[in-house]
């Protein structure tokens, strides 16, 4: 008989985020191929999860088409060994794709159908740019149901900027920096190596190499850099490349269970669910859509923004988490926030980014016993939002 259950976020692993094109590190390697590899490397991680008590295998990709098409949850499961009774589907809510893996999966688990299952994204940017075969409904223009430029995400932070002048180019700038010099931190504290699983690669000359670490930092970056950079989006605007995610491939993975199965199989939680919530807003200001996703998350969970002591917000633009966190009153340096920095720096491959986002929030978890909730949050194409609010399991009621 199936029973009402609490979801607890167990392991996560991602690939190391390579940069997007043919100078990437991985041009030359498949998108299926990557996710599988992050399978792999959870499962034997995980050896006290059989393979076939796993119910499902939820991968998003935001471009589905070629090496990230063909149902991937289930092409990916069979190509990781997972036995064949394990069934699979893919998904896609654009930028926060494994964001929507975790919670509809969350929610088969919730309900008791599912007690494991394995949720998370893949993207391929280099081979797959974002809407690159997309045929958008004529009506879209002629109805004008959207900007013609709706799907320029640069545009749509340069109208953030604009909605909200306040929110200064310069303070952009700063938190682009500070993003830059966190991972630098973060890497050089041994914080993130340890979830990142080694992917094999080949270059153009056909030499094999290992990927074991993100390739489009740049811990060097200085304001007065940021200062003289073009703004592509818009002639004197206040967007530029280095206050915006760079275009990136990775992939993520995360294993996920209710909770007779943890009991079960004796397993150590990272993560509790709390809640969850999306919220539409204007495509046109895609960026603020964390504010209501995060303001219905809190509502469902009985909480306030105070009760959250970690934040991790996905950087697609810095404006976009500076425009979240002046809603809610929160310094643009507070040091809950991204505290081993974000996306600018390591890269946002869209329909990946959101178990990046769990994974680091979790390591942090285990860190901070007197951290009870924390946030992850991020901005979705065509004018969306995404919030998972989740409970520290090492809380030990003693705040700091």
């Amino acid at each position: 008989m199936a029973e009402i259950s609490d979801v607890y976020f167990v392991d996560g692993v991602r690939t190391p985020f390579g940069r997007a094109g043919e100078k990437g590190m991985y041009w030359n390697t498949r998108a299926d191929d990557m996710v599988v590899k992050a399978m792999i490397g959870l499962m034997e991680r995980n050896p006290d999860v059989p393979g076939a008590r796993v119910d499902d295998v939820a991968i998003a990709a935001t471009t589905q088409e070629g090496d990230q098409g063909l149902t991937l949850g289930r092409t990916a499961a069979i190509l990781a060994g997972l036995p064949q009774s394990v069934p699979g589907f893919a998904i896609d809510r654009m930028c926060a794709g494994a964001m929507t893996s975790v919670t509809t999966m969350a929610g088969s688990i919730g309900i008791g159908m599912y007690d494991i299952a394995l949720a998370g994204g893949v993207e391929h940017m280099g081979r797959h740019p974002l809407g690159g075969d997309a045929d958008p409904n004529p009506r879209f223009l002629t109805e004008k149901l959207v900007s013609a430029d709706a799907l320029n995400m640069g545009i749509t932070a340069e109208r953030i900027h604009d909605r909200f002048p306040h929110l200064t180019k310069e303070r952009a700038d700063r938190f682009g920096m500070l993003s830059q010099h966190k991972v630098q931190a973060a890497y050089d504290a041994g914080k993130i190596q340890s979830d990142l699983v080694p992917v094999a690669i080949k270059n153009a000359d056909g030499a094999w190499g290992l990927a074991t670490e993100d390739e489009g930092r740049r811990p060097q970056t200085t304001m007065e850099d940021l200062a003289s950079l073009k703004t592509p989006f818009r002639p004197h605007g206040r967007v530029t490349a280095g206050t915006s995610s760079p275009l990136t491939d990775g992939a993520t993975i995360s294993l996920l269970a209710g909770g007779a199965a943890v009991k079960e199989l004796g397993l150590q939680p990272k993560m509790k669910l709390v809640s969850f919530a999306f919220a539409g807003v204007q495509p046109e200001i895609m960026g603020i859509g964390p504010v209501p996703s995060t303001e219905k998350a809190l509502k469902k969970a009985g909480l306030t923004i105070d009760d959250i002591g970690l934040f991790e917000l996905n950087e697609a633009f810095a404006i976009q988490v500076l425009s979240l966190l002046d809603h809610f009153g929160i310094a643009d340096d507070d040091p809950r926030v991204n505290q081993w920095g974000g996306a600018i720096a390591f890269g946002h491959p869209l329909a990946a980014s959101g178990v990046r986002l769990m994974i680091q929030l979790a390591a942090q978890f285990k860190e901070r016993p007197d951290v009870r909730y924390g946030l992850t949050a991020m901005c979705v194409g065509l004018g969306q939002g995404g919030s998972v609010i989740w409970e520290n399991p090492f809380y030990n009621g003693k705040r700091k």
